[in-house]
């Protein structure tokens, strides 16, 4: 059996450049992991949370521990500040944490919506299509493992709830049959302060996927906070990786489907961009950086983090 764990980041508002903090972005996704391997992941991301946050060895409850989330926005603040070793710290946490999805053969996938300027956007909507859209990709990495799955969204509220799962219940009961036989139940809801897959997934979305689509997408909104240069970083050394993590299948039409797909209405660049090894002065491409880093570069970087119509 298989877990999968969404989150999003970012809305379906419409983009105004003429705003520093309008949102050029709209990510859902998250990861899937073998249930044989969700307790270890548990652990490792605990280990992961006081490797990062030392105080949290102190604390005298494992529930305290649990319930500490470190939020994607905290991590792209550090790449919005200009000291070396807040961005360095930052990197270290996200190696780790990539480190630890490659060893609990985790997958990756997500839509990301990139936004064309002052055209309104339906958030529910989109949000509804990527969470059926994603557990189809999701039915299909079940069936090629013979295994079956649920799907764990982080809840919002009941009014935003509903819509987001309805139209995969409708498809299962279809009158042409279950398309999604390898999911029992529809997705449910669980609470990011006490999930920790939900947790790792807001981390996946909104501290690599969204400032790296940001910043690949829509460079050309040059004072959106959103777009900050140095989330090209995020991009260059971690996306790679990502990439190497995520399930792609090719549909009978031959075209290629699952993992991580991109819908840029901007300029319509693939999500090849997204995942490509960036070059040296040499030309030759790089690859992401990996392995475990210093537990000097995972001291703390914030003592308690904030609370963060479909493209053509």
């Amino acid at each position: 059996m298989y877990l999968c764990y969404l989150d999003e980041s970012g809305t379906g508002q419409t983009l105004n450049p003429q705003v520093r903090d309008s949102v050029p972005v709209m990510v859902i996704g998250g990861f899937t992991v073998p249930a044989s391997q969700a307790k270890g992941l548990a652990w490792d991301f605990i280990a992961l949370k006081k490797k990062f946050e030392p105080r949290l060895r102190d604390v005298p409850s494992l529930t305290q521990v649990v319930h500490h989330e470190i939020k994607g926005e905290t991590l792209r603040r550090s790449f919005r500040q200009s000291g070396r070793k807040q961005r360095r710290r930052a990197h270290g946490f996200l190696n780790d944490l990539i480190t630890i999805l490659e060893q609990r053969d985790c997958t990756v996938l997500a839509r990301i919506w990139v936004k064309q300027d002052g055209v309104p956007y339906d958030g529910t909507s989109m949000y509804a299509a990527a969470v059926s859209t994603l557990c189809g990709n999701f039915e299909h990495f079940l069936a090629t493992q013979s295994s079956s799955g649920i799907a764990v969204l982080d809840s919002r509220n009941p009014s935003d709830n509903s819509p987001n799962v309805h139209c995969v219940t409708t498809r299962r009961f279809g009158k042409e049959g279950d398309p999604l036989p390898h999911l029992p139940e529809s997705p449910v809801f669980g609470h990011s302060n006490t999930h920790l897959g939900l947790q790792i997934a807001d981390l996946v979305v909104s501290a690599v996927l969204a400032p790296s689509a940001a910043v690949t997408y829509a460079a050309d909104l040059r004072d959106n906070v959103h777009c900050h240069p140095g989330y090209a970083e995020i991009r260059d050394r971690h996306c790679p990786r990502i990439g190497e993590l995520q399930h792609r299948y090719q549909l009978p039409d031959g075209k290629w489907t699952g993992g991580v797909v991109v819908s840029d209405a901007r300029r319509r660049k693939s999500a090849g961009k997204l995942f490509a090894a960036p070059a040296t002065a040499d030309g030759v491409a790089r690859s992401g950086a990996t392995g475990l880093v210093s537990p000097d570069d995972l001291a703390v970087v914030a003592s308690v983090p904030d609370a963060a119509a479909p493209a053509p």
